[in-house]
């Protein structure tokens, strides 16, 4: 256990001085200014963003900020990358945050009952991001949404088509 522990630890750490990632420049500023080691620095902003999702005023508005700005960020840059693997996996994190946020909508009245629910979306919103094989909205896109998708999308693109149809025959007749 300990050992993982320690992987995870090591991990983290190469990510936090990763030169590539936008907050690299930010923590070494930080550390620089403080002397503190960054992953203590990071390790402490969780903390408190943790507390102040549980505790603090407008947490669903750091909920969504958090579940929102990094990635809106990074799809940025994957578009604008030669590389076409980036777009398909933040895509893919769009499509999961946008069935999740609908879902969501319906399922409003859950938020009043559950007194951590905008530090459960947050970890959730995390997981669907993080880099790594365990990464959630691919994990989801896969087990879930693809297999409904490939079962449904023929009827869902016929439905389509006719009201694209009838909108048209609405407009030619407006004219």
């Amino acid at each position: 256990m300990a050992a993982k522990v320690m992987q995870m630890k090591d991990n983290l750490d190469v990510a936090l001085h990763d030169n590539s990632k936008p907050w690299t420049a930010v923590l070494a500023n930080i550390e620089k200014t403080t002397g503190v080691n960054r992953l203590y620095i990071f390790l402490v902003s969780v903390a408190l963003v943790g507390l102040w999702l549980v505790f603090g005023f407008a947490g669903q508005l750091l909920c969504n900020s958090i579940g929102f700005l990094y990635p809106a960020y990074v799809s940025i840059r994957a578009i604008e990358s030669p590389s076409k693997n980036d777009d398909t996996k933040w895509l893919t994190y769009w499509v999961v945050f946008s069935i999740f946020s609908v879902v969501e909508y319906f399922a409003d009245f859950i938020v009043g009952w559950f007194p951590m629910y905008w530090l459960m979306k947050c970890i959730f919103m995390v997981w669907l991001m993080i880099p790594t094989d365990f990464n959630g909205s691919l994990i989801l896109y896969e087990k879930i949404i693809k297999p409904y998708y490939l079962k449904h999308h023929s009827i869902i693109d016929t439905t389509l088509n006719k009201a694209q149809n009838e909108a048209a025959k609405l407009l030619e007749k407006h004219d």
